[in-house]
């Protein structure tokens, strides 16, 4: 990832991932047993629900869903990689009030945009964005997320993913920041 520096995983983090990777394959017959053909992304979810139990991937479109599923499915038995959903699909009304408070907290629609957009531009709203934790789990998928059409788009925000299958395995061209491309309040280009 182009980070000026990276994030230490904590003892803490290893000790948590492990118990969740030892709770999945425990809960893997179970899984067999529910369901045959899935059981491995069964166990997966479920062991992940306990490590990460306030995410909720309702509002993301069936497509960011699967492919979300999918990609956290490989990452967990393949790499023993952990990655949870801190942020999926968000209400117009509360991407726009995240978007006020930031208009107030930085002092203008400008800079706002660099770490929030308003509710018409943003693709929380469209259900296809992702804001992914820990950050080893985001610089996973930044390496394998084009197999999931899933895609980091800026520079500043290690975190944020989109599910963007019209790119064909080619990743988008990554933006400094949210705002970059959009118009101002006086139709100037950011």
């Amino acid at each position: 990832m182009n980070e000026p520096r990276t994030i230490p995983p904590r003892p803490r983090d290893r000790l948590y991932a492990a118990i969740t990777l030892v709770l999945a394959v425990l809960l893997l017959p179970a899984a067999l047993v529910r369901h045959p053909g899935r059981a491995r992304e069964l166990a997966c979810r479920w062991a992940l629900q306990m490590r990460f139990p306030a995410e909720d991937l309702t509002g993301l479109t069936d497509g960011a869903r699967a492919a979300f599923t999918a990609a956290r499915t490989e990452a967990f038995w393949r790499h023993g990689q952990l990655i949870g959903l801190t942020s999926g699909y968000r209400d117009p009304v509360v991407q726009q009030r995240m978007f006020d408070e930031e208009v107030r907290r930085s002092g203008s629609p400008a800079s706002a945009r660099m770490l929030v957009l308003p509710a018409a531009e943003s693709s929380h709203v469209k259900g296809i964005a992702l804001d992914v934790r820990p950050h080893e789990g985001a610089r996973w998928l930044e390496e394998h997320g084009a197999r999931y059409d899933l895609y980091r788009l800026y520079d500043n925000e290690w975190w944020h993913f989109e599910y963007r299958p019209d790119s064909g395995g080619t990743p988008p061209r990554r933006r400094p920041h949210p705002g970059v491309g959009y118009a101002t309040e006086n139709g100037d280009q950011i």
